[in-house]
């Protein structure tokens, strides 16, 4: 563990020259049966001139209910309230490290099958609404000095609207905040975090192809944290490069990943490169039965998204 993060780091940052230059807030959530979960990401590109929002709510037997809009005006100052056609978002820093709070009131679409995501959001329009509230359960992880970002296991609990539903959520999940330059579409990675159901969670982020860096924590309820830097995911291939399932193994424990409903994107770049982006809400179980819930993403760029 490293020192370096302060309570101010929650709020934006003053930017750096780079186009891809960006800082980006996560809060997913989940319930506690993996029937409905969904998450958030504010993305700031202060040198492109726009935030990139996406809102979601997924669960089995649900469609995927996804707000994906790259043109959101950036807002003034330290206010993370965004405002564009169709979109009405706050997300505020209640108290540093501690509790974080959005509302959101949004147009999504409806898909039919989540890899329409990457054939320019087919669906139907769907409102799409939450007022979610993170508070921290357990260790704040700052990753190593010089990276830039943190990651939080909360409790998350509130409202969640989809078109007339009413979904009164209390579960769990984690948020993160990064800032630095980000190029989606020169490096594949996998991203985790998940709680599994004797409280005990894990966060990592594995960059691709495997052997490569990799970083994130194992947090036992009962224990202090543990730095994590050996972990590889390796997925089962399936059609648009969606997975149909994966193995992950962290600190040589091997955990059975299980997709229950995926949220892809499409990501484009200035110059007109593609990446897939799918990001899934999974159950994860471990060789020895005890199960957990959570998400999982894999960034697969121009050269992994191929297949």
């Amino acid at each position: 563990m490293t020192d370096w993060l302060q309570p101010t780091d929650e709020w934006p940052h003053e930017p750096g020259p780079e186009q891809l230059w960006s800082e980006s807030w996560y809060l997913d959530f989940h319930d506690r049966d993996g029937e409905v979960g969904g998450y958030v990401r504010v993305g700031r590109y202060p040198n492109l001139g726009v935030v990139w929002y996406w809102a979601t709510v997924v669960g089995p037997g649900r469609r995927t209910v996804l707000v994906a809009d790259h043109e959101v005006p950036v807002p003034a100052g330290r206010s993370l309230e965004l405002r564009a056609p169709g979109l009405w978002a706050d997300h505020n820093v209640e108290t540093p490290l501690e509790h974080f709070s959005l509302g959101l009131e949004a147009f999504g679409v409806a898909l039919d099958d989540p890899a329409d995501a990457y054939r320019g959001l087919r669906g139907d329009r769907t409102p799409l609404g939450f007022d979610l509230e993170w508070e921290t359960d357990g260790a704040v992880f700052p990753w190593p000095m010089g990276f830039d970002r943190y990651e939080i296991p909360c409790r998350v609990h509130g409202e969640v609207l989809v078109g007339e539903e009413r979904i009164e959520l209390d579960g769990f999940g984690q948020r993160d905040h990064s800032w630095g330059v980000r190029d989606w579409w020169s490096t594949a990675w996998c991203w985790n975090a998940f709680r599994m159901d004797d409280g005990r969670r894990f966060h990592t982020v594995s960059v691709r192809p495997h052997g490569g860096y990799a970083i994130g924590y194992d947090q036992h309820p009962d224990r202090e944290l543990q730095v994590v830097t050996r972990a590889e995911v390796v997925e089962e291939p399936g059609p648009e490069g969606i997975p149909t399932g994966a193995v992950a193994t962290i600190e040589g424990r091997r955990f059975e990943v299980e997709p229950l409903a995926w949220a892809p994107l499409l990501l484009v770049a200035p110059d007109g490169r593609e990446s897939r982006f799918p990001r899934a809400l999974a159950r994860f179980t471990d060789d020895a039965g005890v199960r957990g819930l959570g998400w999982i993403e894999f960034n697969q760029p121009p050269a992994a998204a191929a297949g």
